[in-house]
């Protein structure tokens, strides 16, 4: 299973996170720690209300450029491996957004790490939003909110 995976449809992070480290762990136990950060789309932003959301990206730039987040994220704490999932097209209220998990033989190596992602994705990942508004109109966001 890929390290990096772009959904265009709705998906249970837990199912998806389970599939990736069975494939990539089988029994073993090498690791002692995982550390997930899940994000989920919200109703509201910048106080109105959001009924959906277009995330747009740019195929293949994307992915390689998750993929270089994990792999600075595995050469600056001791994790044994790093996982991305993150949906596009249209995303509802209460959808999963994105998935992030660090796997190391510590806690604070997988903390770290799982946050190191979710925080850089948020800077330097090719995405765009757009919202529809409750009144129906569109928006583009133009900022992501603070941590």
């Amino acid at each position: 299973m890929k390290n990096v995976i772009i959904r265009e449809s709705a998906y249970d992070p837990w199912l998806l996170l389970g599939k990736f480290q069975h494939a990539r762990f089988g029994d073993s136990a090498e690791y002692g720690a995982t550390a997930v950060f899940t994000g989920t789309m919200r109703d509201f932003n910048e106080g109105d209300t959001v009924r959906a959301m277009t995330l747009e990206h740019y195929p293949g730039m994307t992915e390689a450029q998750l993929q270089r987040l994990i792999d600075e994220a595995k050469s600056r704490w001791e994790v044994i491996d790093c996982f991305i999932a993150h949906r596009v097209g249209q995303i509802n209220p209460a959808e999963t957004i994105v998935i992030t998990a660090a796997w190391s033989a510590h806690r604070n190596a997988a903390f770290e790490a799982c946050r190191y992602l979710i925080e850089e994705l948020k800077h330097s990942a090719p995405f765009w939003k757009k919202e529809r508004l409750a009144d129906d109109s569109e928006r583009w966001v133009t900022q992501n909110t603070a941590g």
